[in-house]
């Protein structure tokens, strides 16, 4: 999504307050994603975080308040 936005790592880096090459390898799979970030880059890209990870093919987010 990252690219699709044209962002750089840098931009999303800095709103995630985390370094660069953190995110970095977070991308290129060095590294697990935290709950947390995954949970912030839902909320950035308005997406849920089953999108991020390729569980589902809906970018919508989820409704608020919906039971498991």
């Amino acid at each position: 999504m990252r690219e699709d936005n044209d962002l750089s790592q840098k931009v999303i880096a800095a709103q995630l307050k985390i370094h660069q090459t953190t995110y970095s390898d977070y991308e290129l799979g060095k590294l697990n994603i935290p709950m947390d970030i995954l949970d912030q880059l839902a909320t950035y890209y308005a997406t849920s975080v089953d999108y991020l990870l390729h569980r589902t093919d809906e970018p919508k987010p989820y409704p608020k308040g919906r039971d498991i």
